[in-house]
């Protein structure tokens, strides 16, 4: 007996092909459709709707019907008391169910029931966070998310025909060969599918459809909006078997397992400087070309990075999220609080080859290290002036422009740099940090307490 399937007696349009029928052939199109339909349910082939007809009962046109999962139960052997499985086939068979002798109609049709229910709550709630691809239930996802796992998908036969339809499969084809056909009008960036382009335009709209219910913040897709929900939930579900941390994203894992195995993929081409994801390759490369896109509103200044614009907005606000909990000092970014939490435990990870002493942060480390090689990369364009790193010379710079961006809030007095008004604020304060340990007398600053230890040792300047 030969099986008859809905692929078997549908017909397949692209979405183009689609687009050139006139409304009196699409019309036609959807009644033959849904007719031949009719007549596999009443012949007991098809028990699961395929894609193609709740499309086309909700008054839309078809995908492609190639990928359509039907069920086709004419050919289970009622007399086999051992379990048949519906399996893959040919990538047509994309659930599975469990059917034997003892399998009611009832039952079938409480399983068809509930992945029609799954197919139309939410629509769509599955979005792949590597290809943006969206899904109706979690097992499409499930393969989908196998084909980016494997190593070479296109020569593997296992995954070749994994997917649910040819437009799932068609982007991950333009993957392997590099081909962007999608591209922004806006400002030109390509993209392999149109889904991809769907959510780049919305940041040049400012459109968030994906708002979450408990906070109200919006995201420019569905797969921004699950990993946010984790942070209220707190499920990391992704973690590293090396050193069990976990991860709100599988992407999040991948780059964490890369400073385990000392994987750097992305190699800049300018420097050859090598980095564990490419979005750390984007911004350093912009270290070269000098492009700053993030730029603060309030005093227009620019960043390389969404996350160094994020935390000098905080200067301006003065919110400082990350809390010490041994002395409930707050800070502005997680960095600055890992590194004061070492003042309290004295870890200093960081230590010279050249004379032992350590540090706190690796940047410190780097700076450090160039007093010992007398690199100085950092050169005023003004007087030609050379330093050992940035923050040196943009400092200096103010001297040259006079500005004197922090002011003190008791007397409104201005300063250069930010440890000068530290240094000032402890003269309205009284504070005097640095304690001498022959005398215990107290001073605003550590050089002034460096002068003062010359009275004890007789090492007069």
């Amino acid at each position: 007996m030969v099986l008859v399937s809905f692929e078997d007696v549908a017909v397949d349009f692209t979405w183009e092909e689609w687009q050139d029928l006139n409304a009196a052939q699409r019309t036609l199109y959807r009644d033959v459709m849904l007719e031949n339909y009719r007549s596999l349910v009443f012949l007991g082939h098809c028990m699961v709707k395929p894609e193609l007809i709740l499309n086309l009962e909700q008054g839309l046109g078809p995908v492609s019907t190639a990928g359509t999962s039907v069920w086709n139960l004419s050919g289970i052997d009622k007399g086999n008391s051992l379990v048949d499985t519906i399996q893959e086939n040919d990538s047509r068979h994309f659930w599975q169910i469990e059917i034997n002798s003892r399998t009611s109609n009832e039952e079938l049709v409480e399983a068809e029931l509930k992945i029609h229910e799954e197919i139309h709550q939410g629509t769509k709630s599955y979005e792949c966070e590597v290809c943006l691809e969206a899904f109706y239930l979690k097992p499409q996802y499930s393969t989908d998310q196998r084909y980016h796992t494997c190593e070479n998908p296109y020569n593997c036969k296992k995954f070749r025909g994994a997917f649910y339809s040819k437009s799932t499969f068609r982007p991950c084809q333009r993957l392997e060969r590099g081909e962007k056909p999608h591209a922004c009008i806006e400002c030109g960036k390509s993209f392999y599918c149109k889904s991809h382009l769907t959510v780049h335009q919305r940041t040049h709209t400012g459109e968030k459809p994906y708002e979450c219910n408990d906070c109200k913040k919006a995201f420019y897709s569905r797969s921004q909006l699950n990993v946010h929900l984790r942070t209220h939930t707190g499920e990391k579900p992704y973690e590293c078997k090396e050193c069990r941390k976990t991860f709100y994203r599988n992407s999040d894992l991948t780059v964490h397992q890369r400073t385990h195995t000392g994987e750097k993929p992305y190699e800049c081409k300018v420097c050859s400087k090598a980095f564990y994801c490419n979005s750390q390759l984007t911004v350093h490369h912009r270290t070269h070309t000098g492009e700053k896109p993030y730029e603060c509103q309030v005093c227009n200044k620019a960043f390389y990075c969404k996350s160094q614009l994020a935390v000098h907005h905080r200067t301006h606000t003065g919110e400082k999220p990350y809390q010490c909990q041994e002395c409930r000092k707050a800070f502005q970014c997680r960095s600055d609080l890992t590194r004061h939490l070492r003042t309290h435990t004295g870890e200093r990870p960081y230590g010279c080859t050249e004379c032992r002493k350590a540090f706190y942060r690796k940047s410190d480390l780097t700076v450090h290290q160039r007093t010992h090689t007398g690199e100085k990369p950092y050169e005023c364009k003004e007087c030609r002036k050379a330093f050992y790193c940035n923050s040196q010379l943009t400092v200096h710079q103010r001297q040259h422009t006079g500005e004197k961006p922090y002011e003190c809030k008791d007397c409104g007095k201005a300063f250069q740099c930010k440890y000068e008004l530290t240094r000032h604020h402890r003269t309205h304060t009284g504070e005097k940090p640095y304690t001498c340990m022959e005398c215990q007398k107290g001073f605003y600053t550590k050089s002034d307490l460096s002068r003062h230890l010359k009275i004890h040792t007789d090492d007069k300047p």
